[in-house]
């Protein structure tokens, strides 16, 4: 019987080891929102003032929590259409093997996340309930679902949807004081240097690897059928109207006339701040999604039979983004009587340890540990940025690079942390357990290659002193 590769022979003892002992991620989270509150207290902060943050940073992600709940909708809604169905369907029939299945999902799941990591989220699990739905592929639909994640875990951030390398791009976003510390930074110094292209390629290819390659043989390979995964489409209702008051749901007007309206919208949007300023607004985009599928799914019955199979997959998201919130929030705001901060700490203590060229290395690694407990590229940015941009500053180390410093850092945690994987485990069908163990084997590869190229793309670049419009 062949028993695969040394590496997917791996693979499969970290996935046994996180069937066995991995929690549902709801336990995760609670389990990290009690490690920061005690880390607070211990700090000297008054167990009012942990309790005080926790709550009053529990439903600052709210907006956000309900555009994530949107991406899945929206996205549910485009790719469930005919349209998109055929597409989705045409691919799933091309691979041949179940390692080959497994990379076609990586490689189009990450091309995607470069232009969004929504997209690429959502269209890659939908590929992999395609793949799941043949019978002839001995494919691990575990497999196959991480790669799935691998846009989230690896690349999406050194691509156009960058929250950091966007926020620093449009001077009228930031602060007064950001600004000061860091200037205007366009995208060719962030994402458009050679060296971050250059970067962004390795991991594509890394990633792609490291997925077929840790692929289970035919032999170990668990289909999802043997998951009890239903991958089946959901049947469509061809039934015509049978009362009157059913006819204006089978009717395209509703939708047409909606659509047209949004479209209209659609394209002051894009008129006035250009297609990459406007579809980097998470509620461009999922306004984007919400209009194209009005149109795709046509009639209005098939719209909203398509929303409510996918409301379900946002039950996880809903209960759990909270929890992150108030993570955030005591770690920057539960202080102690000197005024400091678990956040404050850490970041003294990692900008005081940097020089010049270890700057990448030390600012990764805190970057990517920092976002093991406050997992929002955005977010953590406007924590991080203040003292990081500072640091580079006073080290005169390039100011675009840090950017891509913290971008490609703070894609590592992901790899690991639950929170993300949520929309993705909704449209699969699986738990977080079910997947770690592929991403975290990614994840041992890509933290030394990260920081290893942080490091000596770095070494490339020289120093411009802030670029601050008058």
């Amino acid at each position: 019987m062949n028993e695969g590769n040394a590496m997917s022979r791996l693979a499969l003892r970290f996935c046994a080891w996180s069937e066995h002992w991995f929690p549902d991620a709801w336990v995760f989270s609670v389990t990290a929102v009690l490690v920061v509150a005690a880390a607070a207290a211990l700090n000297g902060a008054a167990p009012t003032a942990v309790a005080k943050a926790f709550g009053d940073g529990y439903w600052t992600l709210i907006p956000f929590t309900l555009q994530m709940c949107y991406v899945l909708v929206g996205g549910h809604v485009v790719a469930s259409s005919p349209p998109a169905r055929r597409l989705i369907e045409a691919l799933a029939r091309r691979p041949t093997t179940g390692p080959g299945a497994i990379g076609m999902v990586a490689i189009v799941t990450m091309l995607l996340s470069l232009i969004h990591w929504a997209l690429g989220l959502v269209l890659g699990g939908l590929l992999v309930k395609a793949l799941g739905r043949r019978r002839d592929l001995p494919m691990d639909y575990r497999a196959a679902s991480a790669a799935a994640y691998l846009g989230l875990g690896a690349v999406w951030a050194l691509g156009l949807s960058s929250s950091a390398a966007q926020l620093q791009a449009n001077p009228a976003s930031m602060s007064r004081e950001l600004l000061a510390i860091t200037g205007v930074i366009p995208f060719t110094q962030t994402i458009f240097l050679w060296q971050s292209l250059l970067m962004t390629a390795i991991l594509v290819v890394l990633s792609t690897l490291i997925a077929v390659k840790s692929a289970p043989a035919p032999a170990q390979a668990r289909t999802a059928t043997m998951l009890g995964v239903d991958c089946a489409l959901a049947a469509e209702d061809r039934a015509p109207a049978s009362r009157p008051g059913e006819r204006p749901e089978r009717s395209p007007v509703l939708n047409l006339a909606l659509f047209a309206l949004g479209a209209l919208w659609l394209y002051g949007e894009f008129a006035g701040k250009g297609a990459i300023g406007a579809i980097t607004s998470l509620n461009t985009y999922n306004f984007l999604f919400i209009m194209l599928g009005l149109l795709l799914q046509w009639s209005p019955r098939r719209f909203l039979d398509s929303v409510y199979e996918a409301v379900p997959s946002t039950a996880g998201i809903m209960i759990q983004f909270p929890l992150y919130a108030g993570i955030a929030m005591m770690l920057t705001a539960a202080k102690a009587p000197d005024g400091s901060t678990i956040a404050s700490h850490l970041s003294t203590f990692f900008a005081s340890i940097a020089t010049r060229d270890s700057f990448p290395v030390v600012i990764g690694a805190y970057s990517a540990v920092l976002g093991f407990f406050v997992p929002s590229g955005g977010g953590k940015w406007l924590i991080e940025a203040p003292y990081v941009m500072q640091a580079a500053n006073d080290l005169q180390a390039h100011l675009g690079w840090a950017v891509q410093i913290y971008n490609a850092a703070e894609a590592l945690p992901n790899l690991i942390n639950p929170l993300f994987m949520l929309p993705l485990l909704g449209i699969v069908g699986l738990r977080t357990r079910d997947i770690v163990g592929y991403t975290f084997l990614q994840f041992l590869f890509h933290t030394p290659v990260v920081l290893f190229l942080l490091w000596i793309l770095g070494l490339t670049l020289t120093y411009v002193p802030p670029q601050i419009p008058q």
